[in-house]
This record gives structure tokens, C-alpha cells and sequence, in this order.
């Protein structure tokens, strides 16, 4: 798959897949959509302590950075899963940054989450720890990691990847999910929602991030 790396508006990078004319993030920024998306709007809204996590598309490692962050700043501990089919090569992660400033020691993190090894729970810190799997969705078995408190679904937009966003996989997740649990995406699309709650999840449309008027955060009652 050819990506290009791009810097957005707030300074962090993303990566741009021409041949389907689609960004990892974006453009208005990247770091931005990322904390507005899934950090505000999805790990801060849940309660839990303790916090089993699976993201859709590992992609460019900066929601498991952002979120291995808040999980050492909050103390809260957290088992991060994350699948993707198409991961990136070393010479790809190498040049991109996290963040506009990155320091020594975030910068540090940002390449340990990229290095560590794929198919095995990795600990990280004291209070993250990462799994990386390197698969489909669509043909994922979830009954082999734990029940999950929080999704992150971040996979390509639904017009360019469609089979990733179907009824079938929506209710395979919600039930996977803890009861309470969160699950939150960037896009506001009615046909997204409509098939969130034909799965189960109890669907609300809240402000999206600079650049995007409106998201959807699904709840499992």
C-alpha cells in the first residue's frame, strides 16, 4: 500500500493513501481529532479504573500513544488491543512524529509502541500494556481477547471501506463489549448509526473536532 506522510494543521503528521484518496487523520489535525475523538469523547467519558481497550485500525500508533499517555498521567490501567491489516514499515513510523513537540522521552514511547512485538500482550509501563494484531476484521475471532470496555472504531471512512463497517461486525463487538461500555467513532454518518443501534449500542451524535461538525458514541445499556 503507498502512503505519504503528511503534517496537518496542529504540527503532527498523518499519512495519505492515494490510491484510495483517503488520510489516516485529519488534515485539520491530526493529534487534535485523535484527543477530541477518542480521548475526550471516549476514554474520559468511561469510569473505569482498570480498562480493557480495542482499536480498529492500529494505523499510525497515535491513539495507543495518546492513550498510553493519559493511562500514566490518570493512573488508570489499561489493556490495549489493536488490529490492522496493512501495519507500517519501519522506514514509515520512523519519520513521523506523535506530536508538533515531541520530547525525548514521549518520542521515546511513540518508537517503544512501534517496536514491541506483534501477537503478544507487551507491558509498556507500569500502567499500559499493548497488543498488536496483525489481521482482518472481518474474519476476527474476538472470543480470543478478554471483553472489551472501550472501542475505538477508526477504521478507513465507510465509503472506502465498506465491509469493515457492516451490521455483522457491529454486533460481534457489542457482544464483546462490557455492559456500559463505549465504544466511539469519528464518523456521524446515518447509515453508521442506524447500524450501531441495530446492533444494540445506544447511539448519540455529539460535537465532532475542528473541521467536523458531528460524531457518534455509541453506549451498551
Amino acid at each position: 500500500m503507498e502512503r505519504k506522510i503528511l503534517k496537518t494543521e496542529d504540527g503532527s503528521h498523518t499519512l495519505y493513501v492515494p490510491n484510495m484518496d483517503e488520510h489516516y487523520h485529519s488534515i485539520h489535525g491530526a493529534k487534535q481529532e485523535s484527543m477530541h475523538v477518542f480521548i475526550d469523547a471516549g476514554l474520559n467519558m468511561h469510569s473505569g479504573k482498570e480498562l480493557t481497550i480495542f482499536e480498529v485500525g492500529f494505523g499510525t500508533g497515535l491513539n495507543a500513544f495518546l492513550t498510553a499517555l493519559e493511562s500514566k498521567h490518570q493512573q488508570r490501567n489499561i489493556k490495549y488491543y489493536t488490529i490492522e491489516k496493512f501495519p507500517l514499515q519501519e522506514e514509515e513510523w520512523q519519520k513521523l512524529n506523535p506530536e508538533a513537540d515531541t520530547d525525548n522521552k514521549e518520542n521515546k514511547l511513540f518508537k517503544q509502541l512501534h517496536n514491541c512485538q506483534w501477537e503478544k500482550l507487551n507491558k509498556i509501563n507500569a500502567t499500559f500494556q499493548l497488543q498488536k494484531i496483525e489481521g482482518d476484521l472481518t474474519s476476527f475471532n474476538f472470543q480470543t481477547l478478554p471483553p472489551f470496555d472501550l472501542v475505538y472504531f477508526d477504521a478507513f471512512a465507510p465509503d472506502k471501506q465498506p465491509k469493515l463497517w457492516s451490521p455483522k461486525i457491529f454486533a460481534a463487538i457489542f457482544a464483546h463489549m462490557t455492559h456500559d461500555g463505549i465504544l466511539v467513532t469519528y464518523s456521524a454518518k446515518g447509515a453508521v448509526r442506524r447500524t450501531m443501534q441495530s446492533a444494540g449500542f445506544q447511539v448519540e451524535r455529539i460535537p465532532g473536532p475542528p473541521g467536523k461538525r458531528e460524531m457518534l458514541r455509541g453506549r451498551k445499556p
